[in-house]
């Protein structure tokens, strides 16, 4: 894990190759797995790795997976250098994508894991996990091993019984806060931003720059005679949807409410830059519960 890469200034990849070049011990094989790999996105960080794979051990079965970092969470996970894709495919490796998807694709693959489960969730179970999973899709995988392991092969599931396994909820997309927000429903907004915050590790500041770019849209679409969602499309740049859905909220909010909400914004960013001595987490909190209480008059 990232853990074992960990240097005072960084992280460095060596130990990994030091443990795949390791011979076995009382054993024909090794295995050896490399977690947290997303934290080496450059051909300089893998070189070492691409090294070994030049001439790898044949009594080693070298597992790398291409994740991003947790201890800080990384915001995004770094692309495969094309350097370390050549070097496995030369060593007589494969990659395999094992990603849930995005959108709608991740949502079906999580309904799948849920419907081939080893244990029967009745309805509001799936719905609890499902919702408080959030982003973190994959959880599923080890709670459904869990639960089986616990309660049995076919047992039946429900709230009572999945919830002491789920923990704390998971990260949740950006437009998930908004559209909370947009509703005017603080107890769910202030839900979202704490997962955001916790689960997700984000910087206050990048939730401010999704409430910013939210409702910055909105105050383009005020006063500028939008009366379809293609001509949203048009002032905005956005299609389909997200055009469909910025003319609602713009109508329903309304321009005075819009002007607010941008002011609350331009303090809250002030505020964050040192004009408080409030912590930063406290800052957006109370601006997310002015937010949704706005859209709610």
């Amino acid at each position: 894990t990232e853990e074992e890469y960990r240097l005072e200034d960084g992280f460095e990849i060596a130990r990994l190759v030091d443990a795949a070049q390791t011979p076995p011990f009382l054993t024909g094989r090794r295995v050896v797995v490399g977690r947290h790999m997303g934290r080496f996105g450059t051909k300089d960080a893998v070189a070492p790795l691409v090294a070994y794979l030049d001439a790898p051990l044949d009594s080693t079965s070298l597992v790398v997976v291409w994740e991003k970092g947790s201890m800080p969470v990384q915001p995004r996970l770094n692309p495969l250098p094309a350097s370390l894709a050549e070097a496995v495919a030369g060593a007589g490796g494969e990659v395999r994508r094992c990603g849930t998807g995005r959108g709608r694709d991740a949502d079906r693959w999580l309904e799948d894991r849920l419907d081939i489960a080893a244990v029967e969730l009745d309805r509001p179970a799936r719905n609890l996990v499902v919702r408080r999973l959030g982003e973190d899709r994959a959880r599923v995988v080890p709670l459904l091993d869990t639960l089986a392991a616990v309660f049995g092969i076919g047992a039946a599931v429900g709230v009572s019984d999945v919830e002491p396994f789920l923990g704390t909820g998971g990260d949740v997309a950006p437009w998930d806060l908004t559209d909370a927000i947009d509703a005017g429903d603080v107890p769910k907004s202030l839900d979202c931003l704490a997962r955001m915050l916790d689960a997700g590790g984000r910087h206050p500041l990048a939730v401010m720059a999704s409430l910013h770019g939210h409702f910055g849209r909105l105050l383009r679409l005020d006063g500028a005679d939008v009366r379809n969602e293609v001509e949203v499309a048009d002032v905005l740049g956005i299609k389909g949807f997200p055009a469909k859905k910025a003319l609602q909220v713009s109508r329903r909010i309304g321009p005075g409410r819009v002007a607010r909400a941008i002011r609350l914004i331009a303090a809250a960013d002030l505020d964050l830059r040192g004009r408080s001595a409030w912590p930063p987490e406290l800052v957006v909190e109370v601006l997310v519960a002015r937010l949704a209480s706005l859209a709610r008059r």
